[in-house]
């Protein structure tokens, strides 16, 4: 279903995006940004499944600056390895190229961002940062607290959680419920971290599926 979209970055970067289209018009644009794997098929099958529902999906690939062509798999190396490129990347980088990647998918429109892991942390520094952000869906997103003291939310914003994520204790969730109190947080009893991806020991069907069913609601409220 998908094709390959290219973009450039206001530094003059060039990056490249996977595209998935609905057969009619579309409701709009989802940009869907990656976890620290890269933009394997876990996130090429989301944005299909956005454009099933029809949205105009772009997983940009965000770790194109220090690699390209990366696609990692579900295990230690792999994980390790995308720490790695995080790092290299930085968020303002990560910031440009979600830009850039709205920018050539919809010039001059609002779009939504969804993003999974690091991604769902990029979404939302994505609301607080990025004009034409018009709306902003985070998944077990731990980096969020990082942001408390500097930015604040644009856009509305909500988050999913999983209830047993090791990564992201209850403290990390508070945090957030503080500072930023119209952001909505969903908590799924019995999911932990990763619990969206079906290729992943974590994936909860049941949460993974509510979670995008209210992710599908949010987007329809906020961007159609």
């Amino acid at each position: 279903m998908g094709t390959i979209l290219h973009a450039t970055a206001a530094d003059g970067h060039a990056l490249s995006s996977y595209l998935a289209e609905p057969e009619d018009r579309a409701y709009g644009t989802v940009i869907v940004v990656q976890e620290v794997f890269g933009v394997n098929v876990h996130i090429r099958e989301v944005c299909d499944r956005f454009a099933q529902e029809g949205w105009t999906a772009v997983a940009p690939a965000l770790f194109d600056r220090v690699e390209r062509g990366v696609e990692l798999g579900y295990d230690e190396a792999g994980l390790a390895r995308g720490r790695a490129l995080v790092e290299k990347l930085g968020w303002d980088n990560a910031m440009q190229d979600i830009a850039a990647a709205a920018e050539a998918a919809a010039p001059g429109l609002a779009v939504g961002v969804t993003g999974f892991c690091w991604g769902g942390s990029a979404a939302f520094l994505a609301a607080c940062r990025i004009d034409t952000v018009a709306a902003a869906v985070g998944w077990y997103g731990r980096h969020v607290p990082e942001f408390i003291d500097t930015e604040t939310p644009r856009c509305p914003v909500i988050l999913h959680y999983g209830e047993d994520d090791d990564l992201i204790p209850p403290d990390n969730r508070a945090a957030v419920a503080a500072a930023y109190p119209d952001v909505t947080q969903y908590l799924y009893p019995g999911a932990g971290h990763g619990f969206n991806c079906d290729h992943r020991a974590a994936y909860r069907e049941a949460a993974a599926h509510l979670a995008w069913e209210r992710t599908l609601e949010f987007f329809a409220e906020t961007l159609r």
